[in-house]
């Protein structure tokens, strides 16, 4: 009788997985007894590893399809070849990790830390008592992102070359840098993500969603744009901005002038939709109640800003710098604020007159991924925001209206 094949993924009982991991805690601590997490080609299918630390573990071939791996660190984890279809890596640290043939279709990745991670195509052999050499095949072929949920998550400088994601859920994604030459992204949600200086040569972006993506220095050579959607995409800058034949710094001066003087100097800015990037910093400027709906401040150094009172609504202000800037009493309505810092920012109420006062209102803002540590949101309205990911650390946030759940 003909020997039967020997299953590739061997199964673990939740002894010698508990044991494993905390044998790996000792190692990453320094302490006796200690010994780096090696399992590789394991059966973790639908395991419980939610927050454990298992930087630098060997997972190569590990079956972790339906794992609970939320807020874990896999940080330079090797996870080549893995199975995490409909695995829970929401918030997870894959910085660095090596997800090489990883199959992640369904696997919900939202506001993951993936800087660096390599997700390019990759196949492993196994050594078979029958056939010597074979590959280890997913039901999906690897690399396949498909139906993926990677909103909000940290892809900087990430290698994806030749990735399968089709319908693939990057909304308000960091993509900064990542390498998706000849990617397959059909039907992909890339609405709100910053693809700047991206490489998508090549790539098949038919049928995708790119509403308010960020575009400058995107390299889109051979790219297939059929049926794509475009719809208010960030570009680049333009090199000056003139407001009625004056400069914009110019006319900011003037509102300044008129902070100063408390009204006798200057004048108050109305400048809706104005493009602000060429100035390239507001550091500390007086703007109080400017009046700049839809305009853009993406990626600008606001810090310190005076903007007590401003008509902010509708703004672009992604990965812009708002630390300790003054923002009582500021209209955000449906801004656009993902990987804002406003840690140490002032958005209390602001007294207009006695027993009188205007909140700071973040109404349908966009808040994914920002930082608010250490800020003051004193009765802050937050109604409808999205605060996913969002950092609250030490946020005062006592009356404030929060988003309901």
């Amino acid at each position: 009788m003909p020997s039967q094949a020997q299953p590739h993924h061997l199964s673990l009982d939740a002894p010698t997985l508990r044991e494993a991991v905390e044998a790996h805690q000792r190692y990453l601590a320094g302490r006796s007894g200690g010994r780096r997490l090696s399992l590789t080609y394991a059966d973790l299918s639908n395991c419980s590893l939610e927050g454990v630390d298992l930087r630098d573990a060997d997972l190569a071939g590990a079956k972790l399809e339906g794992a609970m791996l939320s807020r874990a660190n896999l940080s330079r984890a090797i996870l080549f070849g893995a199975d995490l279809r409909e695995a829970d890596l929401r918030n997870a640290n894959l910085k660095r990790a090596d997800l090489r043939g990883a199959c992640l279709r369904g696997a919900n990745l939202s506001n993951a830390e993936m800087a660096g991670c390599d997700l390019r195509e990759g196949r492993i052999a196994l050594q078979d008592k029958l056939d010597g050499f074979r590959i280890l095949r997913h039901e999906h072929r690897p690399g396949e992102l498909n139906y993926a949920v990677l909103a909000g998550a940290n892809l900087a400088g990430a290698q994806m070359a030749g990735a399968v994601a089709m319908a693939c859920d990057f909304t308000d994604a960091n993509m900064t840098g990542v390498i998706l030459s000849g990617a397959r992204l059909m039907r992909a949600v890339l609405d709100g993500a910053d693809l700047s200086g991206a490489d998508l040569g090549g790539a098949d972006l038919t049928g995708a969603s790119m509403k308010r993506t960020v575009l400058t220095g995107v390299n889109l050579e051979q790219a297939r744009l059929d049926d794509v959607d475009l719809t208010n995409v960030l570009r680049a800058p333009p090199p000056i901005v003139y407001i009625d034949d004056k400069a914009l710094d110019e006319v900011l001066a003037e509102h300044e002038a008129y902070c100063d003087s408390e009204g006798s100097r200057g004048a108050v800015m109305r400048l809706a939709e104005v493009d602000f990037r060429p100035l390239r910093s507001l550091k500390r400027r007086r703007l109080t109640a400017l009046a700049a709906p839809g305009s853009i401040f993406f990626g600008m150094d606001l810090e310190g800003a005076q903007l007590q009172g401003a008509d902010l609504s509708g703004c672009d202000f992604r990965g812009a710098i708002l630390r300790e800037a003054d923002l009582r009493g500021a209209k955000f309505t449906d801004a656009q604020l993902t990987r804002a810092d406003l840690r140490g920012a002032k958005m209390g109420p602001l007294k207009i007159a006695e027993g009188r006062f205007v909140r700071t209102d973040f109404t349908r803002a966009g808040l994914r991924s920002a930082d608010l540590r250490g800020a003051y949101a004193t009765r802050a309205r937050f109604i409808e925001a999205d605060m996913g990911g969002a950092k609250i650390a030490g946020c005062d946030l006592s009356g404030a209206e929060l988003p309901t759940v």
